[in-house]
């Protein structure tokens, strides 16, 4: 067993209360956006989703000891401005004292199991915005994927439009990932064609009796420049799972010049690279901010 997780071990074991106490000492962020002021966050919230797959290994995020290893490497890197989990990685993260300095999200519904036939009843089943504001952390984060022609999606948009309202009423970002989804072959598929994207930020922008604090978590797509000009509100960009790094990179640069872009939020293609550099993935990842 790593050192890292007998001391996390050791702690949940003897001392539950050591996780509130890190959070109460943490040091928060000044800003959500670093010095070159855009915001650079490290996902992680993954596995409890049941999606620990990355490339041909379906179970390389069921290492936790290799993926705090992983992302301890992430947030140690010049730029990285936060991070976004489930409170099962979070408070591993408050343990070992690596959040100092950073914007923190946490992850709220994660019910939507990969691959399931309730995928699109995806229920709050994470963070709440009390214990968000409780742990002193910035703001929470829904997936909401809007599926036409599945009964369950107004379920989907009134749980996140109360997430919205209960973050906003407590100054919190509300950071949204919306989908258009449609089910093919008895699996979700996310439709990423520019229009579908472009429909999916109108409904995610009207959520909620307030927008003060909504930000969006949106894909890159071809015609991004359409993809941003459909809202005001403030965008960061999703890295999703990259085949063609190189490709994903140069996207990536060409939608932060837009004006509501605000940064990046990747998981898997920072953490698990091809090649297993995370430090020089990361690094080539805030070279574009």
């Amino acid at each position: 067993m790593s050192d890292k997780l007998s001391r996390i071990v050791s702690a949940r074991v003897s001392d539950p209360g050591a996780i509130a106490a890190a959070a109460d000492r943490r040091v928060r962020a000044t800003s959500l956006l670093g010095e070159h002021g855009k915001a650079m966050i490290i996902a992680a919230d993954h596995p409890a989703r049941g999606a620990n797959g990355v490339g041909g290994d379906p179970h390389a995020m069921a290492d936790r000891s290799e993926l705090l290893d992983r992302l301890c490497t992430a947030l140690e890197r010049p730029g990285v401005t936060g991070v976004l989990g489930t409170a099962d990685i979070l408070e591993d993260l408050l343990l070992l004292g690596v959040l100092d300095g950073k914007s923190v999200f946490g992850s709220m519904n994660r019910a939507g199991l990969a691959g399931s036939v309730f995928e699109i009843d995806d229920r709050f089943t994470g963070y709440d915005a009390a214990t968000i504001a409780a742990m002193g952390f910035d703001g929470g984060k829904m997936l909401t994927r809007v599926a036409l022609g599945d009964p369950a999606t107004p379920s989907v948009l009134e749980n996140t439009a109360r997430a919205v309202d209960e973050l906003n009423d407590r100054r919190l970002i509300a950071m949204v990932e919306p989908f258009m989804s449609e089910w093919q072959g008895g699996r979700i598929r996310n439709d990423l064609s520019t229009d579908a994207v472009v429909r999916s930020v109108t409904i995610a922008s009207g959520l909620g009796r307030r927008t003060a604090y909504t930000w969006l978590k949106l894909p890159v797509v071809d015609r991004m420049e359409r993809v941003l000009a459909s809202s005001t509100l403030p965008a960061l960009l999703l890295g999703g799972e990259v085949t063609d790094a190189g490709a994903a990179f140069a996207s990536w640069g060409r939608a932060l010049k837009q004006p509501t872009a605000q940064g990046l939020v990747v998981g898997r293609s920072l953490l698990y690279p091809a090649g297993g550099d995370v430090a020089g993935a990361v690094d080539k990842a805030v070279s574009l901010l």
